[in-house]
């Protein structure tokens, strides 16, 4: 019976394959673009048209892939069972004195390993866009959302629920998660964001909720960098920085405590 269970796509193997998978695609034709660009001093690996064939492109085939492998109903594969939307208030102060507190723990990895000044160019390019902030925001708080939900919420976590513990399905999700950025400065960052919306995935079975609760999260980080000059001039941030994680703290579990208090589920009347 095990044996059985354990051929329900993808497995721990087959969703690395799939990641591995769609970021060969996106390589491909990177990498020569990046190349060709470097010594002709062209900008072809940025061109606008050039995104939006390959976004477009590999995120079809990557998701008609797994459909396919999966051989389940798009319902199945993207749930979206009804929820609770008070949970998106707890959810924005979370992921806000969460971030206060990550922002600790890379203050104490950049000592460890600093990164290099080409990490942040690529960093920031991340969030630069041909059409300004709102070309910002579709890329940053939109289109990378649903992409990367619909794969490590929805595709992925499908699989590993059936075919795994509850807790293994949502640790691997939110390790991929992290591992797929190639980024070990931000790692911290998405590997508990990977972990939230693994939860909210398990609890409420809603693909919705963890597109809204990822939006959530960038949208926070945009704000920080958009805004930050405005930001360093607020008296919290002005505040004694233990007082600052004193509170993040304390904002932090009680926020969780709301989540996993809403996400809960609702049993039907009269049992």
């Amino acid at each position: 019976m095990n044996e059985l269970q354990k051929k329900h796509y993808p497995t721990i193997l087959g969703a690395i394959h799939l990641i591995v998978l769609y970021t060969f695609i996106q390589t491909i034709i990177d990498f020569p673009l990046a190349l060709l660009d470097y010594y002709n001093g062209t900008d072809y690996l940025y061109n606008p048209i050039k995104k939006i064939v390959l976004g477009v492109g590999s995120n079809i085939f990557i998701f008609y892939y797994a459909y396919r492998r999966a051989g389940v109903q798009l319902k199945e594969l993207f749930p979206a069972k009804s929820f609770n939307f008070l949970i998106l208030i707890p959810i924005v102060f979370f992921f806000w004195a969460a971030q206060n507190l990550i922002g600790e723990v890379n203050i104490a990895l950049d000592k460890v390993l600093p990164p290099p000044s080409w990490f942040w160019e690529l960093f920031n390019k991340i969030f630069e866009n041909d059409y300004g902030i709102y070309g910002a925001i579709l890329k940053v708080v939109i289109m990378a959302p649903v992409i990367e939900e619909m794969i490590f919420r929805g595709v992925i976590m499908h699989g590993l629920m059936r075919n795994n513990s509850k807790f293994t399905a949502v640790f691997i999700s939110a390790l991929l998660f992290a591992l797929f950025h190639l980024n070990p400065w931000q790692f911290p960052a998405t590997f508990v964001l990977g972990l939230v919306l693994g939860i909210l995935m398990l609890r409420t079975r809603n693909i919705y909720l963890c597109i809204l609760g990822h939006a959530i999260n960038n949208g926070l980080v945009l704000i920080s960098i958009q805004y930050w000059d405005q930001i360093q001039k607020t008296s919290f941030v002005q505040s004694d920085k233990s007082n600052q994680l004193i509170i993040s703290a304390l904002i932090s579990v009680a926020a969780l405590f709301l989540i996993l208090l809403f996400s809960r589920e609702r049993k039907p009347k009269g049992n």
